[in-house]
């Protein structure tokens, strides 16, 4: 065991008990701005309940051994996989555990619809964000990012369906302690975070990460409005009485609530910030993503990597959707891109 991570170094390779008999392991990912995943060991009288699978690569799957090994187990001892959503970096190594060990996987009803699209080998899974970038002002970055975005499209036999599909309310019994699922729909429309009530623990997945914010609207499947899903589960995650805080990627804070609490203030300023760009003359999705700035750091848009500017794009479109539907902006389309005016 070590001591606790902080922010600096909760990607290192390494067993961390974040609570009794809860142990985090970070995996690694083959991202350039997100190194590593957590996925959370919870020990039981039987066996081990896994909270996420990783990413199935090659050196995921030798650190998960390591790890393991280090808590006198392995994959053989993996009696179920609770997984928050339906991401390569969170279900594809549960689904070549599964293949190995026939561990079951619980998943969110809400990513039939994705997993549908992924695992069919002829449908292209890019198809939906092209339309949406040539839709909102983008057609010069939708042709530069589809082949990219097709290539680092996971394989389809990666994307199986789980054994059980989870609606929000269920309960798990690990050991002694039992897990609440609960929806939270946002940056996917299945996403689900798991509950330790009594000791006061949030499995929170990408629902609420410590020092990034989730991506929303990136969903090969997309639902409506998906920022103001996210903003409806923030609230309801608010509502409930405040635990620590086990995000799938940054280290264990104490305070769900405080973090929730900063989420919900981002996304206020943002939504001010995108309406007081349309009323300075941007019009499309596009062009108001190129008035903000992006990153910790406060990036232009034109200064990050093609695969972020098309995040940040689809982000910005979330939000222009959702102050549409609030009255604050009006939408008409014009040969064929939507553009936005103050309402």
């Amino acid at each position: 065991m070590t001591a606790l991570a902080t922010r600096g170094n909760w990607s290192e390779p390494l067993v961390e008990e974040v609570a009794e008999g809860v142990h985090r392991i970070p995996l690694p990912l083959p991202l350039d701005g997100l190194h590593a995943v957590n996925v959370y060991a919870l020990v039981q009288d039987d066996g081990l309940t896994l909270v996420d699978g990783g990413w199935a690569l090659e050196a995921s799957r030798s650190r998960l051994d390591r790890a393991l090994a280090a808590l006198g187990a392995g994959v053989g001892d993996v009696r179920r996989m609770l997984v928050t959503h339906a991401h390569r970096d969170h279900y594809t190594q549960a689904v070549a555990l599964r293949r190995e060990t026939g561990a079951p996987i619980s998943l969110g009803a809400g990513e039939r619809a994705v997993l549908d699209l992924l695992a069919d080998p002829t449908r292209p899974n890019t198809g939906r964000w092209q339309v949406q970038l040539d839709g909102n002002g983008a057609p010069d970055l939708a042709a530069r990012v589809a082949d990219l975005l097709e290539e680092t499209a996971t394989q389809a036999q990666w994307w199986e369906l789980p054994d059980v599909w989870l609606d929000g309310e269920e309960l798990h019994g690990v050991g002694d302690r039992t897990l609440r699922a609960v929806a939270t729909p946002g940056h996917t429309t299945g996403h689900m975070v798991f509950v330790d009530d009594a000791a006061g623990l949030l499995f929170a997945g990408d629902h609420v990460l410590p020092h990034i914010t989730p991506s929303i609207g990136f969903e090969a499947a997309g639902g409506y409005l998906p920022l103001g899903a996210y903003l409806q589960s923030l609230a309801a995650v608010r509502a409930m009485p405040d635990a620590r805080l086990l995000p799938a990627h940054g280290p264990v804070s104490d305070s769900v609530h405080a973090r929730v609490d900063e989420l919900l203030d981002h996304h206020r300023t943002r939504l001010d910030d995108v309406a007081a760009a349309v009323s300075a003359g941007a019009s499309t999705g596009a062009e108001v993503a190129a008035r903000l700035r992006w990153t910790g750091r406060g990036r232009a848009l034109d200064t990050l990597d093609p695969v972020n500017q098309v995040l940040a794009v689809l982000e910005t479109i979330a939000h222009l959707d959702l102050l549409e539907v609030r009255g604050r902006l009006r939408a008409e389309t014009v040969d064929g891109v939507r553009r936005f005016s103050s309402g």
